[in-house]
């Protein structure tokens, strides 16, 4: 039978460690080839609505759940066929649908795979792939008479091009029994390669049909009468504490603590004089004013601290990483009430975090609550702070001494920046790279304008943008000229790898130019350094620049480490690169002070000086160990 066809899950040797960030980018991709590859490996039976949306949720949850780092020097990617990240998240898809199409057993767990999807999700409507002909039609049939390995096997010579060995290797580490055996059978069905490629297999363009409309009313109106039913008995539940009167979204109160009532009463709540900023010697939040349109409004101030201090089950909260969560020690500073597109926002500062609160224009339903560390910010880290996301885009809330306001894309270092004109300290909404899909070809910044000069700051997904800079770790300079502009410019979209990490902010050091064998032109050696407020899970990559190539390639990364940074200010890092003659070769570079650099493991060769290319081999792999000026050893950045 089928179901005995797929072994149990063993731990099997995959080759070299694929970390979160490379499958991701394999996935996104080949996401369309993958989910093709999870729809033909689906049972048939299943129906094509529910094969449709159970191939994309198999694909989108075949990313592996840990972070890992791989130990060898990453060679040049060399498209799908090379890509260990393809191949790492096309096994979890062929594993993913053969357990999908296995029956349910009295006495054991389902697995995930066999569990309806929670996401993707579609109502009301039913969806397939298009009708194709008759031998589209054929083929599918043959298909079903298949065992789950057996369509899996063709599909993978076929749709994925492997040899017959390499499709066994497949199936033996998706789990499945006898390869071989599916194979052999596989072979019984007529080669019909081109047909895969058909519509009729696509199920990423899709054609939409509605749901048994007469049986959705009927379904309808029990639900209405369900739903009528529960806000009575929770009308009458909620009575006797108040209901969703002054409290808004927050959780009942138990509290009798006075300095917790305190904390909660809008009336303590504190705010900073119109122009204390200009008296006061510290440019930190403690010397913003209060800004927006109701700052006066109790009882939106009162829902808000209420939510703080005991978010209800509907209220999403997030916070940065390393930031507390819990409700106020007293009561707060106000940095904003007011209006902002289709919601009410109220922004609070505690001298720890800064806290945003938001809901809808009408009613509390909704209701968000922010959270991000902010300790010891002052100067660029206090300019500004995330007011508002809606479609793609952000507003600012700008410091009080910001004089201007413009947004520049990081990775046109010529392109002009187009004014925000801030009003009331808010800018006109920018498109906001936090939430960009898909292949990075921008990276907008803003850029502001104070006394002091010019700064760049960068939206990471949390409600305090990063501050950006370049040179050497001991003495960073703002990205205010030409030259600046143009180091960071590869590396813009770089900055991804650190979206909703804490980011405080990123150094980007230009450490060494190395000219390139055979002619080639040189290249830069960049690393970056991105800081985080906790004080640890500091985020370093070393990036790798070559002529004729808009962005820039991540050579080696690691996390909590000294390198690049102020206390170390030192980096060797090296990449495989391929040569416009076809040669490839190993290079490596270290910061000025490197006085000689050895490659170790499966390449050979040394150099004195901080530059290093050995000639060698696709695919292989080394390590590098280098020795300073003053005689200290230091090890390659992995």
């Amino acid at each position: 039978m089928q179901s005995q066809d797929v072994a149990p899950r063993t731990t099997r040797a995959s080759g070299p460690v694929v970390d979160v960030e490379q499958a991701e980018a394999a996935l996104v991709e080949h996401y369309p080839r993958l989910v093709r590859l999870a729809y033909l490996v689906l049972p048939p039976g299943l129906g094509r609505n529910r094969r449709v949306l159970t191939a994309h949720a198999l694909t989108q949850r075949a990313l592996p759940r840990g972070r890992a780092s791989a130990s060898v020097i990453p060679a040049q990617a060399t498209g799908r066929d090379g890509d260990p990240g393809y191949s790492f998240v096309r096994l979890q898809v062929v594993r993913t649908a053969l357990e999908a199409g296995l029956p349910l057993k009295r006495r054991a767990w389902p697995k995930r795979a066999q569990l309806p999807s929670l996401f993707p999700q579609v109502w009301g409507l039913r969806l397939f792939p298009r009708s194709g002909g008759a031998d589209e039609l054929a083929l599918d049939q043959h298909l079903s008479t298949l065992s789950g390995p057996a369509r899996a096997a063709y599909v993978l010579r076929g749709l994925e091009k492997l040899p017959e060995d390499g499709v066994r290797k497949v199936l033996d580490a998706a789990g499945v029994a006898d390869p071989a055996a599916a194979v052999r059978q596989a072979a019984g069905v007529p080669v019909q390669d081109a047909l895969l490629d058909s519509p009729e297999f696509d199920p990423c363009s899709l054609q939409a049909r509605p749901t048994d409309l007469m049986r959705r009313r009927q379904h309808t109106k029990a639900a209405l009468a369900a739903a009528a039913a529960v806000a009575v008995c929770g009308a009458l539940l909620a009575l006797p504490s108040g209901g969703w009167g002054p409290d808004g979204a927050a959780a009942p109160s138990y509290a009798q603590n006075p300095a917790a009532r305190a904390a909660l009463d809008p009336a303590k709540v504190t705010k900073a004089a119109a122009i204390a900023w200009k008296t006061s010697a510290r440019t930190d939040f403690s010397v913003w004013p209060a800004r927006g349109d109701l700052p006066g409004d109790k009882a939106l101030l009162r829902r808000a601290l209420a939510v703080w201090a005991r978010p209800g089950e509907s209220v999403q909260v997030s916070a940065t990483p390393g930031t507390p969560s819990g409700g106020p020690a007293g009561p707060p500073q106000l940095l904003y009430a007011g209006r902002v597109d289709a919601a009410r926002v109220v922004i609070f500062y505690d001298a720890l975090r800064i806290v945003r609160y938001a809901e809808p224009v009408s009613g509390t339903s909704g209701a968000a609550l922010d959270f991000a560390r902010v300790d010891a910010a002052a100067g660029a880290e206090a300019d500004a702070l995330v007011l508002d996301r809606a479609d793609g885009n952000v507003r600012y809330l700008m410091a009080p001494w910001v004089t201007g306001a413009a947004e520049r894309d990081l990775s046109k270092p010529s392109a002009g920046a187009m004014d925000l004109g801030p009003t009331g300290g808010v800018t006109a909404p920018l498109a906001s790279p936090a939430q960009q899909t898909g292949a990075c070809t921008s990276w907008n910044v803003l850029q502001l304008t104070d006394a002091s000069g010019t700064r760049l700051l960068t939206d990471l997904g949390e409600l305090a943008p990063a501050h950006l800079t370049v040179g050497r770790p001991a003495a960073p300079r703002e990205v205010s000229g030409a030259a600046a502009l143009r180091t960071w410019s590869p590396f813009a979209c770089s900055l991804a790898a650190v979206r909703s990490q804490g980011v405080r902010s990123v150094n980007a050091w230009g450490y060494a130019q190395q000219t390139l064998p055979d002619d080639s032109g040189d290249a830069a050696w960049v690393c970056t350094r991105a800081e985080t407020w906790r004080g640890g899970g500091a985020r370093v990559l070393a990036q790798f620049h070559t002529p004729g190539v808009a962005y820039g390639a991540v050579a080696a990364k690691a996390e909590d480490v000294a390198a690049c940074g102020a206390k170390d200010p030192h980096v060797l890092a090296g990449v495989l690169w391929k040569s416009a003659a076809g040669s490839w070769y190993l290079l490596a570079a270290g910061s000025a002070d490197t006085r000689s650099v050895r490659a170790t493991g499966g390449v050979e060769g040394s150099a004195q000086g901080n530059l290093l290319a050995v000639r060698t081999k696709q695919g292989a792999q080394a390590g590098l160990k280098g020795t300073l000026a003053d005689g200290r050893a230091i090890s390659g950045l992995r």
